[in-house]
This record gives structure tokens, C-alpha cells and sequence, in this order.
């Protein structure tokens, strides 16, 4: 996420650095050096962005980012994949290089992902794809599992914020919403850097994934009154949107789920986590990663793809082997 209001007590993750990239490791050039082919598929009425990795007619990977984020924050993960797996990140529509909607739906996002993960070939292979997403693009996951689970192989969802009722009501009267207001224009691209920071706060010793997600979340703008750099997302999108409790998708999938967990994340909490361990199907396993705090993709990539190979190859032995089926479905 991006978070472009002043709040003092959120460090900076980029200021030091004055503008400059920071030196990346090779694994990180070499994933980034896997470019994926861009383009626009419609849904629902908007134009969506659409990064694919790997050919047609191999089985499908959608990776789904969070709030305030964009696709490529899969660039450096999904490449890991595409020997395998014919793979897709999209931005959700009002965020990235995707259209803006005069209204934000929940059945709006379930029908991105469906719509996206058509178009861009997910289903052309034998083997049905597993959808995976990170915070916010778990809970399309949850309810696309339980709607249409009979086409997915599993869902994989990274630490998204599985919240009781009461406790979403708690965040909303302790101010955690998402402030609503116009993004900030900021004259040059080394200002707009400084200013980028994850929500919710956390540190971050990655800062070469930092900065490459930073700059793939600013675009160039000019007003008759300004010009510079902006957020590429929509900051009146949640606006009129109406969340809703996942516990009763999350309870009845017709496919296999898996939750990943960022061990030092703050964002679930222990009674979050034993409420949504009782509402998972029996023998659904709930993972943490070590060392990783609420943004997984950024604090431990390498850890996030061996286990996302190690759920994946779960599931296709299970199914090889006859378990994966619709009486057995939610297991793992």
C-alpha cells in the first residue's frame, strides 16, 4: 500500500537513498529481466492491466495484489513460475494502470479475477489454476472459492486481514480506514519517493523491492496547475464500498485453500487467527513465514515462492491421487 499523508511517526522507507536505486541482488535483476507481456483485458466495463508470464495451455497461476498496490508487484515472484505455470497479475480496477469505476463492488473484484483469469488463458489448460492473492486480494480468493471453486484448483491467500465484524467496527472507530482525499502532487520523482511507505508500518531491509515497487506505483501527471509525479491509485475507492464478513465463503470453499501468515505481521492478531482457524474447513493448512511481517512479497520473496511450490505441489500430487475432489473439497 501507499500512504501519502503526513504522519510523523512512519519512517520513511526511501529518503536516505536521494532519488538513487539501490543495488539488488542478482536473483532479483534476473526475475525483473523475465518481462512479462503487457495489455488490457475489459471487465465489467472497465479496461483492466493484465502482466502475463509463460505459455498458453500450461496450468494458470493469477496472482492478486493488495490495496493501494498494483501487478507488478508480482514482477519479481511470478517469473519463479513461468517455466511451470501459465501465469497473470492484474490491477484491480482504480488502482495501477487500470480504469477508475464511478462505484467499487466486492462482486465487481470476484468478477475481475474470473474475467482476467479467462482472457488471459488461465483455463486453456487440463489442470483447473489456483488463484493467489496477497492482503486485500485474498478476500475476492475466498468468495471466487466458494462461488465458482469447482474451476479452481486451491486459493492461496497471504496474510489477509480476516476480521470479525467487531474488530473491523474497532479498527474503523480507532481511525485504520483509509483516508479518503486527493493524492498530493510532488514536483519531481526523488519527492515522490520520500514519500513512499507500506501501511501498515513495518521495517523493511529489502529496500531494492521497495524502491522498484515505489517507482512502479507513481505516474506523471500535469494540471493546469501543477505537474509531477502522483499515486496510480484511485484515493475515493472505498468510498461507498460496503465490506463484507468473509466467514461464511471462508467456511464452505469448493476448493482447497491455504493461508500464508507473515510471522512478525501486526496486522492479525491471535484471536483473529483462532477465529479464522475455527472457520477454515478441517485440514486446511495455515502457514507463517518466517521473518516476514504483513508484506510478505517485499520482506521474504524467496521464502513466499518456496512455499507457494511446496502448497502447489501438494495439491497436484493430491489430486493426481484422487483426494482433490468436491466431497474432499477446502482440504489440503
Amino acid at each position: 500500500m501507499n500512504d501519502t499523508a503526513p504522519e510523523p511517526r512512519r519512517q520513511t522507507l526511501l529518503a536516505s537513498l536521494a532519488g538513487a536505486r539501490p543495488s539488488a541482488p542478482g536473483w532479483f535483476d534476473r526475475a525483473l529481466s523475465d518481462a512479462p507481456e503487457r495489455g488490457f483485458t475489459e471487465a465489467a466495463g472497465a479496461r483492466i492491466e493484465t502482466l502475463t508470464w509463460g505459455e498458453r495451455g500450461r496450468p494458470g497461476l493469477l496472482f492478486l495484489h493488495g490495496n493501494g498496490a498494483h501487478a507488478d508487484w508480482w514482477s519479481f515472484i511470478a517469473p519463479f513460475f513461468s517455466v511451470d505455470y501459465r501465469c497473470t497479475a492484474f490491477s484491480w480496477s482504480g488502482m495501477g494502470g487500470s480504469d477508475r469505476r464511478e462505484r467499487y463492488s466486492f462482486d465487481i473484484f470476484v468478477e475481475e479475477a474470473m474475467t482476467v483469469a479467462e482472457a488471459t488463458g488461465l483455463f486453456d489448460s487440463e489442470v483447473r489454476p489456483v488463484f493467489i492473492g496477497h492482503s486485500f486480494g485474498g478476500f475476492p480468493i475466498i468468495e471466487a472459492a466458494a462461488q465458482h471453486g469447482e474451476r479452481l484448483a486451491g486459493g492461496i491467500i497471504i496474510d489477509t486481514p480476516i476480521f470479525s465484524p467487531e474488530r473491523r467496527k474497532e479498527r474503523k472507530e480507532k481511525g485504520a480506514a483509509w483516508e479518503m482525499r486527493p493524492h498530493k502532487i510532488y514536483p519531481t520523482l526523488e519527492d515522490a519517493l520520500k514519500r513512499f511507505r507500506l501501511v501498515p508500518a513495518q521495517p523493511c531491509e529489502n529496500l531494492f523491492i521497495a524502491d522498484f515497487i515505489a517507482r512502479t506505483s507513481l505516474t506523471q501527471v500535469e494540471t493546469p496547475e501543477e505537474s509531477g509525479w502522483t499515486w496510480r491509485f484511485d484515493p475515493y475507492l472505498w468510498r461507498d464500498y460496503e465490506w463484507e464478513d468473509p466467514a461464511p465463503a471462508l467456511s464452505a470453499p469448493k476448493c482447497p485453500l491455504a493461508v500464508l501468515l507473515g510471522a512478525h505481521s501486526t496486522l492479525m492478531q491471535a484471536g483473529d487467527i483462532t477465529r479464522m482457524r475455527s472457520i477454515l474447513p478441517p485440514g486446511t493448512p495455515v502457514i507463517d513465514i518466517p521473518e516476514a511481517y504483513h508484506h510478505v512479497p517485499i520482506d521474504q520473496p524467496l521464502a513466499l515462492v518456496a512455499t507457494l511450490r511446496a502448497v502447489l505441489a501438494g495439491w497436484a500430487s493430491a489430486s493426481a491421487s484422487g483426494e482433490n475432489t468436491p466431497t474432499n473439497r477446502g482440504r489440503a
